[in-house]
């Protein structure tokens, strides 16, 4: 097993999609970084907590539907594993159907979640009133990011991790350039971190349009005009979609409960939690890069029903998290405080942060497993598993919490490390239990010399 980690020519390929979305999804977290950087300089810590609020909202609407991209990567890899281009095609035209629908749900409803954002709110009056600005325009581009889910889940699941690169990163820059512009050129504040997103959504729908004529030629979108349209024999996909939805909702439960908790320990507080969490969403997507490569990968080998080819990828995948997940605690160790003094100028919010930075320095070493895990059950399309173990993995987050809410914003923290773990031991069990039976998803392990 250990010739598999020398093995240069299967290094290639892992690395011809693994290190495209890695280098990609860092450029993701750097908005993120670069919208608290532009209002944490602000000298109100109410625009920040606003953003930062609003964000997790948004975030949480959003990631809800990442079964988008999920569900499409894995159903596409197989397809794509058993060659058959009818059923890539079918996998594209059913997710762009339910991500039009969706979008068009969500608009719809804009009005009652900002209600909500409000009656749970226990922010102050200032930073509740800047998170709802920054929704209610952003939530606007929620046919565009839609949309764009399905189709970066449709090239990976086709084995090309350069035009998801592309779209990432056009997407970014035309974000932080307008963020600049916006904030720090018309003085617009929050308005201009919400509309600088706004653009950049539509102006990545408009690459990934010629994307895909590229890669597919015009003959493709006559193939997805609405009378191609049907939901209707698309059990798997919803069911799929289904749970995937479910494991999202708890994972983005989470985040939204720190954000709103932290909102009650007061401003400086929800502040300096948003800087920190900007520190974890770097690693979650560095990580998730090697989580994409996994779906693609793992889809294709199950497709393929070749399971040397398997287990060789998830082999090598593995090494590769370890590596980032040390690289990432080592840095924040050594440059964690320049790193927040980066964030923000407000003297108040960096003691805040300074006071919880050593769990950023355990959070990558446990939560990377469960990133590069999550990619090879959705590779699998085995939703189910990773429904019931975010299920466990968010009991097990709030009974920490609630046991250690003597320590306030250190009991969140903790119950952070918690989840992450229990994701990690819960979702290895599942795989485990694969190995020891001889049948990975379809796959019988004893055929195979490994």
């Amino acid at each position: 097993m250990l010739a598999v980690f020398f093995n240069l020519s299967r290094q290639r390929q892992i690395a011809a999609i693994a290190l495209p979305m890695v280098l990609s999804n860092l450029c993701v977290p750097l908005l993120g970084l670069v919208d608290t950087a532009v209002v944490g300089h602000l000298n109100d810590a109410r625009y920040l907590g606003g953003v930062a609020l609003g964000g997790s909202v948004i975030s949480l609407v959003y990631f809800l539907f990442s079964f988008l991209r999920m569900s499409t990567t894995g159903l596409t890899a197989q397809a794509h594993g058993r060659n058959s281009e009818a059923e890539t095609i079918h996998c594209l035209q059913q997710g762009i159907s339910l991500a039009l629908v969706l979008s068009i749900v969500l608009l719809c409803a804009q009005q009652p979640i900002a209600q909500l954002l409000i009656y749970f709110s226990d922010a102050s009056t200032d930073v509740t009133s800047q998170a709802v600005i920054y929704f209610k325009l952003r939530i606007w581009s929620a046919p565009a990011t839609l949309v764009n889910l399905v189709l970066m889940g449709w090239f990976l699941g086709k084995q090309n991790a350069r035009y998801p690169m592309w779209m990432l990163l056009w997407g970014n820059i035309i974000n932080i350039v307008l963020d600049l512009l916006f904030v720090m050129g018309l003085n617009w504040r929050t308005e201009g971190v919400a509309l600088a997103s706004v653009l950049a959504d539509y102006a990545t729908l408009l690459l990934a349009m010629y994307l895909l004529h590229k890669s597919a030629g015009a003959q493709i979108f006559s193939a997805l005009k609405p009378r191609a349209f049907n939901l209707q024999g698309s059990r798997q996909l919803l069911a799929l979609n289904r749970d995937i939805f479910l494991r999202s909702l708890c994972l983005q439960a989470v985040f939204v409960f720190i954000a709103f908790q932290g909102a009650t320990y007061g401003d400086n507080i929800v502040a300096a939690n948003a800087v920190l969490l900007s520190f974890l969403m770097l690693v979650s997507y560095a990580l998730d890069g090697l989580a994409y490569a996994a779906e693609s990968l793992v889809g294709r080998a199950i497709g393929r029903n070749n399971v040397t080819e398997l287990s060789a990828n998830l082999g090598i995948l593995a090494l590769w998290c370890l590596i980032l997940s040390l690289l990432f605690s080592l840095s924040y160790a050594l440059l964690g405080h320049n790193f927040v003094a980066l964030l923000t100028s407000i003297v108040s919010v960096q003691q805040q942060a300074a006071q919880y930075l050593n769990w950023m320095i355990l959070l990558p070493l446990v939560a990377s497993w469960a990133y590069l895990l999550d990619g090879v059950f959705i590779g699998a399309t085995q939703g189910k598993q990773l429904r019931n173990s975010m299920l466990l993995a968010l009991l097990g987050f709030m009974l920490c919490f609630y046991l250690l809410s003597h320590w306030q914003n250190h009991a969140l923290w903790a119950a952070l490390c918690v989840f992450m773990a229990l994701r990690s031991v819960i979702l290895a069990y599942y795989l485990l239990q694969q190995w020891r039976q001889q049948l990975f998803f379809g796959i019988r392990l004893k055929s195979a010399n490994v």
